[in-house]
């Protein structure tokens, strides 16, 4: 296929990982696509490095702005872009050399408005899945595995059309944290069908001390909730069925924001807040234990693992607090 991708990169504080994520991009083995950088008013050199790198490459556009946030920078990209299909990457993350040239072979064989892989890499996790079935899902099939998710939440292992997204007004135009989830769920419920591939890609950074996932902050879980209720009120394909994926999300991000209670030692300033996220566990519990989906939910495991997260649940989240400390420690990947 000769159609034009455009890849897009909101970047902040990126400079330790730049020139990894540019190179693994500008070496992409398809070569028909338009880089934008947008460098959301970055404190260190990831401007400059930036700049450096389209000196070099005519096919990279760099974006400088006033910081606004990761949501603000992604839309600035996609309004810059001219390409046929978009893909957004993180400013910390890279991809394989074949990731656009394994995205767009989704879209080609299954004739879908959008693609994604259900695995990715991670700093964490290095080996190859071993089997890679094409597959086409609806666009419900495509959403609810998404929302529950039953694959990395970000809008960064799939593919879009740019059609799909302008005609359907689809934007990062709401909080951050959570963005992920509302973009790219939605775009799966617009497209045509959703063409679905198992093999790894796309490499996400776990060990970046600037992130989310290690810098804790409350107001993310409380965003990615509002986010998550958002979804469910804006469904394009109120379903049944998709309506119990958002109860299911729902129901998991009161644990997620207990867990930032936690994690950030605030029980006390956020009593009302800590109390209402018990209450919501349990009340919420019998109803998404019975209508959640057992394959989107991890199985017989997952559904373990609900159990103990209603019974349990402060204990559960200081375990994955530890866990997580733990992980963080022994992930040294550049």
């Amino acid at each position: 296929m000769d159609k034009k991708v455009s890849i897009i990169v909101a970047i902040y504080k990126s400079e330790l990982f730049l020139e990894k994520l540019i190179l693994s991009i500008i070496n992409q083995t398809y070569k028909n696509i338009e880089i934008i950088l947008v460098d959301d008013g970055s404190p260190d050199q990831s401007g400059q490095i930036c700049d450096k790198f389209a000196n070099q490459d005519n096919r990279i556009k760099v974006i400088h702005k006033k910081n606004g946030g990761a949501c603000e920078a992604r839309n600035v990209g996609m309004d810059a872009a001219t390409g046929d299909y978009i893909v957004i990457v993180d400013g910390d993350d890279w991809l394989e050399l074949d990731y656009i040239e394994y995205m767009m072979q989704l879209i080609s064989k299954t004739k879908s408005d959008m693609a994604m892989s259900d695995k990715i890499f991670t700093t964490r996790d290095r080996e190859q899945s071993q089997n890679d079935k094409i597959e086409t899902w609806s666009s419900e099939t495509a959403a609810c595995a998404i929302i529950y998710p039953h694959m990395a939440i970000g809008p960064w292992n799939k593919i879009y059309s740019t059609k799909l997204l302008r005609d359907n007004d689809i934007s990062f135009s709401i909080k951050w944290s959570g963005e992920g989830l509302y973009f790219a769920s939605r775009a799966a419920q617009f497209a045509n069908h959703v063409g679905v591939g198992h093999r790894k890609v796309y490499n996400y950074r776990l060990n970046n001390l600037n992130s989310g996932l290690t810098h804790y902050n409350l107001q993310l879980g409380l965003n990615a909730l509002e986010n998550i209720q958002l979804i469910k009120s804006r469904l394009h394909l109120n379903t049944k069925r998709l309506r119990n994926a958002c109860d299911w999300h729902i129901w998991k991000n009161y644990g997620f924001v207990l867990r930032l209670i936690i994690a950030t030692n605030s029980q006390n300033e956020n009593s009302k807040l800590y109390h209402e996220c018990l209450k919501n566990i349990r009340l919420r519990f019998p109803k998404v234990f019975l209508f959640s989906e057992f394959k989107m939910c991890g199985g017989f495991k997952g559904r373990i693992q609900m159990l103990l997260d209603t019974l349990f649940p402060v204990h559960r989240a200081k375990k994955r607090l530890e866990k997580a400390k733990r992980s963080l420690k022994k992930d040294t990947m550049q």
